[in-house]
């Protein structure tokens, strides 16, 4: 059942991943992502239904687009398949429950707002407040229907206290610490708290460790001293994803359980 659960994921995974590529294209450029149709970004001609099938058709077509030739970026196959590989691990952690289409929608915001974030140094409230809502009714329909309404009020707390957390930072600090990343904090808290108070202490301690590390090694590497900027949206987003995955374990062995 896991199995057969991991690899239709995946599919699903391939599938949304193409639609992130379009999310990530268009929000940030404040177009609809309904109309038009996906079309080449550099002829605008519209792409046939045997061009948009997820990675295949980039391999089949080496990386060009058919009508203009115009190299397409390997970014496209790459976000499908993440899209794909995070959708099967969070299916194999999590199995067949019903906080599963909370933590796949999750992990689907996410991976799109990463990408935004690296290339536009935005997080793009489109984005980020349909996550909340849809994130938010579906771990509120997962604590009712798993008998543990208790997590409720977990996720409420991990929601409200992480906010807090990044609204004193930037409240501090409005150059250091954008307003979309007090925004985000909210859902992120919430959606690890739902599993666990303990673990959103955590995910703050991994957010906040891996962006100085990678802060220092950028400043360093690029020669721009410490002053230089970086997204921080990828940092929450892998902080989170670290403690949805495996936090548990490592505050278990920290406490000596």
């Amino acid at each position: 059942m896991t199995v057969l659960l991991v690899a239709a994921c995946a599919v699903l995974g391939l599938a949304v991943g193409s639609f992130l590529n379009v999310l990530v294209w268009r929000v940030p450029r404040k177009e609809s992502v309904v109309r038009p149709r996906s079309h080449c970004p550099s002829c605008g001609t519209q792409l046939a239904s045997r061009d948009n099938v997820p990675v295949a058709s980039w391999v089949l077509l080496r990386g060009r687009c058919r009508a203009c030739s115009e190299r397409i970026s390997a970014r496209y196959p790459l976000l499908e398949l993440g899209c794909a590989a995070l959708f099967a691990a969070t299916a194999a952690h999590f199995g067949p429950s019903f906080r599963l289409p909370a933590y796949l929608f999750l992990a689907a915001s996410l991976l799109a707002l990463s990408v935004i974030d690296l290339e536009h140094r935005l997080l793009p409230n489109k984005i980020v407040f349909p996550t909340a809502y849809a994130v938010g009714v579906l771990l509120l329909l997962a604590a009712l229907a798993e008998g543990e309404p208790r997590r409720i009020v977990w996720a409420a707390i991990g929601g409200v206290g992480s906010f807090a957390v990044f609204f004193a930072l930037h409240f501090i600090s409005p150059g250091g610490m954008a307003y979309g990343d007090v925004r985000l904090s909210f859902v992120l808290g919430m959606a690890v708290g739902w599993l666990g108070l303990s673990l959103v202490p955590l995910f703050l301690f991994v957010a906040f460790l891996t962006s100085a590390v990678t802060g220092v090694a950028y400043a360093v590497l690029t020669g721009q001293g410490l002053k230089a900027a970086i997204p921080f949206g990828p940092f929450l987003a892998l902080g989170a994803e670290m403690a949805i995955f495996v936090g548990q374990p490592l505050v278990d062995a920290y406490l000596g359980q």
